[in-house]
């Protein structure tokens, strides 16, 4: 109660001085604010009155619109760009070269044997020989289980709205019926025979061109036939404009599945080895050799080595910038070894990347030709994003949801890791197994056409599945601290003409220990890569609106439309305090009434107020009437009530003590 009472006569002094209802505090706030337009309103006269209430409410009212435009502006959380050069020694990149063909021809002959007799046999039927040049009879029986797991097919569109699709090691020409293309594919379903091709053994030629017939009029399209499972109708059609990238694409599909049988390290085996590729190595003034290179094995180029990966070793620096002190090297790529329907493109595949980040040749890798000495000269930019709220980048991939896969060679956090890794889960968990070009998770096998008869159709669709890729686009996120490296190229003849009989005997006799020429222009490339020059740039994201812009704003806008200032806004804020406090004053008297309300309602009759109660005590003529009392003429003398409290003492005291004294001091 002592709390309570405390509270009320607290908020009765706090209240004390602008008044105890809303207009007494109203008037007392619009004479007493260092805000322009309220004293106008309660001193004008009438007219003015209105005039001044209408131009301050309508100035108000845009000092809030301004308000919240700046508050918005501030929350979505803008950044500006800035370009800076700076000048320092800098570390010098790392430096991936593979060969564009994964292994040597000679080491996987006996893995592609079947596949290149069949992909030589379906050329002969695709370009049509004539029946003499035909070597089918005397050659053995082809292994058409392995071509029809992923068939090639010719589609005949002379009839645009009934193309014919001709399986070339088939008899039967099927006619498409109810046809969806999309994004370049055709879906086949409820095929009809229309006709028969004649078979040779278990081999069939391809229907012979019409006489006469034009280039032109010859609509014929090779595709890839891929099906859910074996003899389904629910199949794909992936058409190319040429027949030499359909082979390629099936070429690839076919090996691998071949190749995701081979173990690892069987795999790195015949692939191409640092001692064989690297001839020679020199970094500034110093020479190194292949042993200064870490292997690693990438499915698309097999074995691949980097110089300067800082796994093991410090990063080295560059001590000057120019051609003379960067990495010289000197590769043979045994161009004589590349499997011919695999690798179409010749050369080295090289990236320059940051120390301990895993390169994805694919993607930002450059080719460097064979028979040439390619020059790279390198500029550094360095990107600095904002993290959170500002953009939706990660410092070392911890807040991803996606699981890194390619964590296991120890490397840092790239988008092109997650994006991978994520497509690779999808494929876990949609076609049951994991595509051989991305590393594995636990417990998973890579898909092959015995085990997994549907993967490439799952494959390709999964590839083409636009809310798949914008699911892993969403679920990825842009390092905040980048490194891109710039490069100038330039390439020229090497060995020339004059000096290349004298290179290509020191060069073999080093790697072969030999006095005859092993190698040629073919497989021959020179590299130099270096620092231009030391200057690097740095792009920066700064804040564009920070909380100092947004106070100044809109203190700017307030003071602008209502001459205010911050003191105006402690001033309304104690307008605000002081209503509260009426509205709880109110409160407690609304809820005092309903309380006496309450007990009134209870009891009609009204209480005896403290005036009546002292009566009663002090008339000796009131006396209780006991229900045994004795009669009136024998009763005794009637015994005074109870005398009221003596209020200049806590101490009560009875009648028979008060005595002439006492009579005394009253008269």
């Amino acid at each position: 109660m002592n709390l309570k009472k405390y509270f009320i006569r607290a908020l009765h002094r706090l209240q004390k001085g602008p008044g105890y209802t809303y207009k007494e505090l109203l008037v007392w706030y619009c004479d007493n604010t260092n805000t322009h337009g309220p004293k106008r309103i309660i001193k004008e006269g009438p007219k003015k009155k209105l005039i001044w209430f209408f131009l301050t409410l309508l100035f108000a009212s845009l000092v809030f619109w301004q308000w919240g435009i700046l508050i918005n502006t501030y929350l979505s959380y803008n950044v500006t760009s800035s370009l800076s050069i700076g000048f320092k020694t800098m570390k010098f990149p790392a430096v991936t070269v593979c060969n564009a063909n994964p292994f040597k021809y000679s080491e996987v002959k006996h893995l592609l044997k079947e596949l290149d007799r069949l992909i030589e046999a379906a050329l002969e039927r695709i370009l049509q020989p004539t029946p003499g040049n035909s070597s089918e009879n005397t050659s053995p029986p082809l292994d058409l289980e392995l071509w029809h797991q992923i068939p090639l097919v010719l589609i005949d569109e002379h009839d645009k709205d009934n193309p014919i699709i001709l399986d070339i090691f088939e008899s039967n020409q099927t006619t498409v019926g109810n046809e969806t293309a999309m994004d370049n594919q055709t879906v086949a379903g409820n095929q009809t025979t229309e006709g028969d091709q004649t078979a040779v053994g278990n081999q069939t030629a391809a229907p012979p061109a019409p006489a006469n017939v034009t280039s032109e009029e010859k609509k014929y399209k090779l595709a890839v036939k891929l099906c859910s499972h074996q003899g389904s109708d629910n199949c794909t059609y992936r058409n190319f404009t040429s027949a030499a990238q359909a082979v390629t694409e099936w070429y690839i599909l076919q090996s691998t599945s071949i190749l995701s049988k081979v173990p690892l390290q069987e795999r790195i085996r015949m692939g191409y080895q640092a001692e064989d590729m690297i001839l020679a190595c020199l970094y500034g003034a110093e020479p190194c050799n292949y042993k200064n290179f870490t292997q690693i094995y990438h499915p698309d180029h097999g074995n691949c080595y980097i110089f300067n990966w800082g796994m093991e070793e410090e990063a080295l620096n560059s001590s000057n910038p120019g051609a003379e002190f960067g990495l010289k090297l000197i590769l043979d790529i045994s161009q004589q070894d590349y499997i011919p329907y695999l690798s179409s493109a010749a050369g080295a595949r090289l990236m320059l990347h940051q120390q301990k980040s895993f390169p994805f040749l694919k993607d930002q890798g450059i080719y460097a030709m064979a028979g040439t000495e390619t020059s790279i000269g390198v500029l550094v930019d360095e990107l600095e994003r904002m993290g959170y709220p500002y953009s939706d980048c990660t410092m070392n991939g911890s807040d991803v949801p996606v699981k890194n896969l390619y964590s296991q060679y120890n490397t840092s956090y790239s988008i092109q890791a997650c994006l991978r890794s994520c497509f690779q889960n999808h494929m876990v968990e949609i076609c049951g197994c994991g595509h051989y070009m991305f590393p594995l998770p636990e417990g998973v096998n890579y898909c092959n056409n015995e085990d997994d008869p549907g993967w490439a159709y799952c494959y390709s669709s999964l590839r083409s599945s636009i809310r798949h890729r914008q699911i892993c686009i969403d679920s990825c996120k842009e390092t905040c601290n980048d490194t891109q490296y710039k490069m100038t190229i330039s390439m020229a003849d090497w060995p020339s003409e004059a000096s290349e009989d004298w290179i290509f005997h020191i060069l073999s006799y080093e790697r072969d220990m030999s006095t005859n020429v092993t190698l040629d222009r073919n497989g021959i490339i020179k590299l130099n890569i270096y620092f231009q020059e030391y200057n690097y740039r740095t792009i920066s994201e700064s804040a564009a609106t920070t909380i100092v812009w947004l106070l100044s704003s809109l203190g700017g806008q307030f003071g602008f439309w209502m001459g205010g200032s911050v003191l105006c806004l402690i001033e309304f804020g104690e307008i605000i305090i002081d209503s509260l406090w009426i509205t709880i004053i109110n409160v407690i008297g609304w809820c005092k009434g309903l309380k006496q309300k309450r007990a009134q309602a209870r009891y009609p009759d009204a209480p005896p107020t403290v005036s009546e109660l002292v009566e009663a005590h002090t008339n000796l003529g009131f006396q209780h009437e006991d229900a045994g009392a004795l009669p009136r003429d024998e009763a005794l003398p009637p015994e005074p009530g109870t005398p009221p409290p003596n209020y200049d003492s806590l101490r009560v005291q009875p009648l028979d003590v008060l005595g002439p004294d006492s009579d005394a001091e009253t008269e």
